[in-house]
């Protein structure tokens, strides 16, 4: 799990040339020099097998796929610039080189986005060719021998390095590497903006102007006069004379949910489409410019923070979600703390960036899920890199006494178990992955073998076909959760509680099983690592005290306040009560989107009406839809008076 999101940075169509050294912070605690050409190899493989895929599947020639693959991709983010600029680079010698039968192996090498080093095994993604490598190669450097020279100097291929683009370039590096809004006016650390660790990532600010207004304190004079804690509420009922945040909130012990994560929490996911030719489309890449600036992760979606229904077909609630239901004092108390490649001795790095006053703000329930890194590495030799149960305990300690210093008191710790990985090559290892699938020739386990030869497996320990190390890691795996375990029932903290969970994925796999499901459905495709859900929210939610159950009886007055309010957007220039709330959007919505939202057909779901939307640009159209779906389309009505 050491930074997954590094493959896709150089894998998403092009994008290993513009993104690789920008925007890609370097998560592990130790150099691999062979990180930065096994990223460039893995990508330019993918491209390049995209592109001859691409070529197969609408029976054209390799220029016409090419051309094909840029109209796909968005103007956002200056991609389908950079995928025209790469094909007038690079675009006359992959021709030559497909149309000699060379496969995306070959074509890498050939160009030098993949090398093999003195000492070094040959990698390789397909099956290698029937005359020897060697010869095979030195036949391809023939074929393009005859291109413009010099015409490769990757060197300058990287869009941060333009005058116009620098500073910007490093100021989004920071925000990322410091996991904080890169757009934060009053330094709060929450945000209006939705990407670059903004409110996809913790709750929206209502007020980017005063730093003393944001999601989880507790109101400023039960907010008579502002709504100083973002959850919708305030102002003062003319019948009684009383606050609506004191009537309303009151003695109902809101609290918010953090996360403390890797790649798992932060909900790393790569589309099949992106990568897979017969599935590709114009929308195929609409999430791509998002995706990107939130480091292909969807924290808007995850199993802990998630604002948004998940896309998986998994239908459980975000544990946010339903502390929200049952408290919607609590809305946009949520805080995603994850990393791609974070673990327990590199999380010091960032865990600076949780926002909790111990004397200002509402206590907490924060979630500890370092459930990979400690034992993932992309090493030849995964087992010395893995952390020994006595640096856990180390690094652990250090986190909670941070916690204990920032969190009010009352708050709660869950610690969380490391999961047994082995399910990972067992369910998975015989299965084509969606590159292999056109022409069955990669499986998961080749793409495993490919990955750990460049020494940029997000698991080694897992991710392969030795059975003695997935034991082994394993092994360690226990080792650490024991650890924790022990740490839960053994150490005190003044200001929360401390407890432990097991990642039971056997119970998940059971559940699943019991709902008709397969084992595989359960890990992301593409890179077959990550688990769809790292948390049930279910099962931690509804393992808390009896007062986390409490709801507040709300009048009809408030639920409309609160439920026009539930989506992320701030609605500032309403009423403060939502008297008003989304009336007329009628008038302002295009005539066959406002059928669709009036009188859904059956089987027409409200995320292809929100699709619908995206495609006509419409903003302020886009969020009242992504609220209904957040919401259940029984508000709809509520919206389209």
């Amino acid at each position: 799990m050491q930074s997954p999101w590094k493959i896709l940075t150089v894998a998403p169509l092009f994008l290993l040339l513009s993104l690789q050294s920008s925007a890609s912070p370097a998560y592990d605690d130790s150099s691999r020099p062979r990180d930065s050409n096994g990223h460039t190899c893995v990508g330019c493989v993918l491209v390049v097998s995209v592109i001859e895929q691409l070529a197969q599947v609408h029976n054209s020639t390799v220029q016409a796929s090419m051309e094909r693959l840029c109209s796909y991709l968005p103007e956002k983010l200056f991609l389908k610039t950079t995928c025209y600029l790469v094909i007038d680079k690079f675009g006359s010698d992959i021709i030559k080189l497909l149309s000699a039968d060379m496969n995306a192996d070959v074509v890498c090498h050939t160009l030098e986005f993949c090398k093999q080093n003195t000492g070094q095994p040959l990698c390789h993604l397909y099956p290698l060719p029937k005359e020897t490598w060697k010869f095979t190669l030195e036949k391809a450097r023939q074929i393009v021998k005859k291109s413009p020279v010099p015409k490769y100097s990757r060197s300058g291929s990287d869009i941060c390095s333009l005058p116009l683009l620098a500073k910007i370039c490093q100021k989004i590096k920071l925000a990322i590497e410091q996991s904080v809004p890169f757009k934060d006016v009053d330094s709060d650390k929450y945000s209006v903006f939705p990407t670059l660790r903004g409110y996809h990532w913790r709750g929206r600010d209502c007020n980017d102007s005063d730093q003393s207004v944001y999601p989880g304190r507790r109101p400023d004079n039960w907010d008579v006069h502002q709504d100083s804690n973002c959850n919708g509420i305030w102002g003062i009922d003319p019948k009684d004379g009383i606050p609506y945040e004191k009537k309303f909130c009151e003695g109902s012990q809101p609290r918010g949910i953090i996360l403390l994560g890797d790649s798992a929490g932060a909900h790393f996911h790569i589309s099949p489409e992106w990568i897979t030719a017969s599935q590709m489309s114009l929308n195929s890449f609409i999430n791509l410019p998002t995706a990107l600036t939130d480091e292909l992760d969807w924290p808007q979606l995850s199993g802990v923070t998630g604002f948004l229904d998940s896309t998986v077909g998994i239908k459980e609630k975000s544990i946010y979600l339903r502390l929200w239901k049952r408290n919607h004092c609590n809305h946009r108390d949520y805080q995603n703390i994850s990393r791609n490649g974070a673990s327990s001795r590199n999380l010091k790095k960032f865990i600076e960036s949780l926002s909790r006053n111990k004397m200002l703000d509402y206590p907490a329930i924060v979630i500890y899920a370092m459930i990979g890194n400690d034992v993932c590495n992309g090493k030849s030799d995964p087992v010395p890199a893995m952390t020994t149960p006595e640096k856990l305990y180390s690094n652990v300690m250090q986190t909670l006494k941070h916690l204990n210093s920032h969190l009010p008191d009352g708050s709660h710790v869950i610690l969380y178990g490391l999961p047994d990985g082995t399910f990972l090559w067992d369910n998975l290892h015989n299965r084509y992955h969606p590159l292999g699938r056109l022409n069955k020739d990669v499986t998961y386990a080749h793409l495993y073998s490919f990955l750990n030869c460049l020494q940029v497996s997000p698991c080694h320990g897992w991710m392969s076909s030795n059975k003695t190390l997935r034991t082994l890691t394993s092994e360690r795996a226990e080792q650490l959760s024991n650890t924790l375990k022990k740490i839960a029932t053994s150490e005190k903290f003044t200001n929360f509680d401390l407890f432990y969970m097991d990642f039971a994925f056997h119970e998940i796999i059971q559940e699943w099983h019991k709902r008709g499901g397969q084992p595989w459905q359960l890990i992301e495709p593409v890179d077959g690592f990550h688990p769809n859900e790292i948390v049930s929210g279910r099962r931690c939610s509804s393992s808390g005290p009896k007062s986390w159950e409490r709801r507040i009886h709300s009048t009809p007055r408030l639920n409309r306040c609160l439920e026009t309010k539930a989506g992320t957007e701030p609605l500032r220039s309403m009423h403060p009560w939502g008297a008003q709330g989304g009336r007329g959007l009628g008038k302002l919505m295009p005539q066959t989107l406002w059928g669709l939202l009036r009188h859904r057909p059956k089987g027409v779901s409200l995320s292809s009406i929100f699709a619908k939307c995206l495609s006509l640009n419409e903003e302020h159209i886009c969020m009242t839809v992504q609220l209904c779906m957040l919401l259940g389309s029984v508000t709809l009505p509520l919206f389209l008076k």
